[in-house]
């Protein structure tokens, strides 16, 4: 089994990715802690709260709140994809009875900040913990500010980021996760532990369609979250992208972890784009054969979409 801590900044995906992550045996949920990115960090914590809730009575990992703000540039959210509560609107969704469908969850955050409970998490776990990031990486870069020896003892990084032959989200060159937050990104990559970037290029090679959620969420409770949580998203990308669809960017980086066997990657020199105008965020790395310079993370090049897909449907959607 391995054990996990996800670092995540609760929208819509991430959320998906946390039931995932909770859904799977192969993995051992120790830690969650939240960043601002999609939406701030406290509602990223009331949001993983909320999602935990769904799966009934604990014990749940210790959620703790983190980094408000990027290290040196200011906050942007991505609030006009995930909504304004950064879960597609549904804390206002009421049952035919006026109740709230998804109820506030009861109170229940660590005292700890995002980056005190990564580092002692890793205290407690040395040499034994997989860090997931599904956000922008300010509290790993925190983390490895207050205490680079104890980084040191995770034992491998992987990264819900970047942008390398296919355009960015956000802007034409740069994925959201690196955007809201280059320094930290570029801080993490020099530090040197082991690092797998889960890019764009294979994240948005895989859709969940509207009709098969909207054809299973009659079944199980999960099916009918999913459904719920991913309209306002599905809506989005239907006006942007012409599909009715969602990509699931972070439960493909959690299934990284589940099954390394899912996705193909090639090892490269990564470096982002921190002081560019109109190249802010953009991850850069050389991938041409023959052409590698000294590698510092393994960047993520294909993926098995249907099988990830039948997992995802398995351990989220309750389908076999």
């Amino acid at each position: 089994m391995k054990r996990i801590i996800l670092d995540c900044d609760t929208g819509v995906d991430d959320a998906l990715a946390l039931l995932l992550a909770m859904r799977s045996p192969e993995l051992s949920v120790a830690a969650i802690t939240t960043v601002s990115g999609n939406t701030t960090a406290a509602l990223a914590a009331r949001n993983t709260l909320l999602t935990l809730a769904l799966l009934g009575e604990g014990p749940f990992p210790p959620v703790a709140r983190g980094e408000t703000a990027p290290l040196e540039r200011g906050l942007v959210t991505a609030a006009h994809v995930h909504g304004g509560d950064g879960l597609g609107g549904i804390t206002k969704l009421r049952d035919a009875d006026g109740s709230r469908r998804y109820p506030e969850p009861a109170p229940g955050l660590d005292p700890r900040d995002g980056p005190d409970l990564i580092l002692d998490t890793v205290g407690r776990f040395p040499d034994a913990i997989t860090l997931i990031a599904t956000g922008p990486l300010t509290n790993v870069a925190r983390t490895i500010i207050r205490s680079p020896a104890r980084m040191r003892r995770v034992k491998e990084l992987i990264v819900m980021g970047g942008a390398f032959r296919v355009y960015g989200n956000t802007t034409p060159v740069a994925e959201f996760n690196i955007f809201a937050d280059p320094h930290a990104a570029q801080l993490v990559l020099d530090f040197g532990l082991p690092l797998t970037l889960v890019p764009l290029d294979v994240t948005e090679s895989v859709c969940l369609m509207r009709p098969e959620v909207e054809a299973l969420a009659e079944g199980a409770p999960l099916a009918r979250f999913v459904r719920d949580v991913t309209r306002e998203y599905t809506d989005y990308h239907a006006r942007r992208d012409g599909f009715p669809g969602c990509y699931l960017h972070d439960p493909i980086t959690v299934a990284l972890a589940i099954d390394p066997t899912l996705l193909e990657s090639a090892a490269a020199f990564v470096q982002v784009e921190t002081t560019g105008d109109v190249t802010l965020g953009q991850t850069v790395a050389d991938l041409r054969p023959g052409k590698r310079a000294r590698p510092n993370a393994r960047v993520c090049t294909a993926i098995d979409a249907e099988r990830f897909l039948a997992l995802f449907r398995e351990r989220v959607m309750g389908t076999e």
